[in-house]
């Protein structure tokens, strides 16, 4: 199954926009500011967490709506739906939608397998080792829905440890026990999965040549123990130290993706910024050749053809088609798409509008 129909309600400048019938190319052409990357983000937000922009649920309804936003899509026609919104007596609490039954957002991950690549992350090399954990983890997302719901349990968990940690109350070493608990069984299973992952993206990338992209080498910078009995005591055995840090320094959330440029034995923070690009992408084709499954997979990929040269479009749009997902591409205009434009399904995006080509 796939994307047919999605509608936008009081969605940023979108008020009331629908796209259909699309295809396994959908592109959307406008001038900058027009309403394409808000389409796309409205499509990362039937995926668990906050969408492609990380804004605030307040942030993204319509400034001429009612205070609150609706996006739906159907799968094959309606044989399912999909859908999340908000209102105005509650604008930052966002609820979900399945086939008509509201349920939590890690559920949303059951149902569609969603990957994106913004212009915002073209740096993400260079930045903070939380950017690329939240990269690694939309990639293990997509792949395991399951890992939605261990990573809302862990930085539950974690939140609470670090309170407790912080009091200037000595503790209950009992309910540390309790929350250590259930740190060690979602944070082992979460870095478990980050480390089968980059392992299959390794094995992967290691097939593939230089060029025309960038070849990463990858790996899962971690010093948390697979297995949830090893993490427990580590966590029992730091809370001293923790304790006088007033925070956890021991867990997944400290974790990293190590990323080097395989030409050139570099870290990619040292690279160029075409370099990280191209590396990035690289990545991210790597990681569609694995997430064939049940799920539809969907790769939202924003202005990713206007910095590429024609031989390195042909390459992307080639290995794009051979993934099976359904890909969301924007761009300023229609030529840098010439060579798929008969194979996709196009809209013309202007001030919040989208109209069929």
């Amino acid at each position: 199954m796939s994307l047919t129909r999605l509608t936008l309600r009081d969605f940023r400048n979108h008020a009331a926009t629908r796209l259909e019938d699309m295809q396994a190319f959908n592109v959307l052409v406008g001038e900058n500011g027009a309403g394409k990357t808000n389409v796309l983000e409205a499509v990362s937000l039937l995926a668990p967490g906050r969408g492609l922009r990380r804004a605030q649920p307040s942030e993204m309804a319509g400034r001429d709506g009612g205070g609150g936003f609706a996006v739906v899509a159907d799968m094959e026609d309606g044989a399912v739906q999909i859908g999340t919104a908000t209102d105005a007596q509650a604008p930052n609490r966002r609820t979900v939608r399945i086939n008509r039954a509201e349920g939590p957002a890690a559920r949303l991950a059951e149902w569609l397998s969603i990957t994106w690549l913004t212009p915002a992350m073209d740096r993400i090399f260079a930045e903070s080792a939380g950017s690329r954990r939240r990269f690694l983890d939309r990639l293990v997302l997509a792949r395991e829905p399951v890992h939605a719901r261990n990573a809302t349990r862990y930085e539950t968990a974690l939140r609470e440890r670090n309170r407790l940690l912080s009091d200037p109350t000595e503790p209950d070493p009992l309910w540390l026990d309790g929350i250590e608990a259930q740190m060690a069984q979602t944070g082992a299973a979460m870095a478990a999965a980050r480390a089968a992952l980059v392992a299959e993206l390794v094995q992967v990338l290691d097939t593939v040549p230089e060029q025309p992209f960038a070849r990463p080498m990858l790996a899962y910078a971690s010093e948390v123990p697979l297995e949830a009995e090893a993490l427990r005591a580590m966590l029992r055995d730091g809370r001293r130290r923790d304790r006088a840090a007033g925070r956890s320094l021991t867990g997944p959330h400290r974790d990293d993706l190590a990323v080097t440029l395989a030409a050139k034995n570099s870290p990619a923070a040292d690279c160029s910024t075409g370099e990280q690009k191209a590396m990035l992408i690289a990545i991210v084709l790597a990681h569609a050749g694995l997430t064939a499954g049940e799920r539809p997979r969907l790769l939202l990929l924003d202005e990713i053809a206007a910095h590429l040269d024609p031989v390195r479009r042909g390459a992307l749009f080639e290995r794009l088609a051979l993934s099976g997902a359904q890909v969301w591409m924007t761009g300023t205009e229609m030529a840098p798409f010439a060579d798929i434009a008969g194979e996709s399904a196009v809209w013309s995006v202007r001030d919040g509008a989208a109209t069929r080509v």
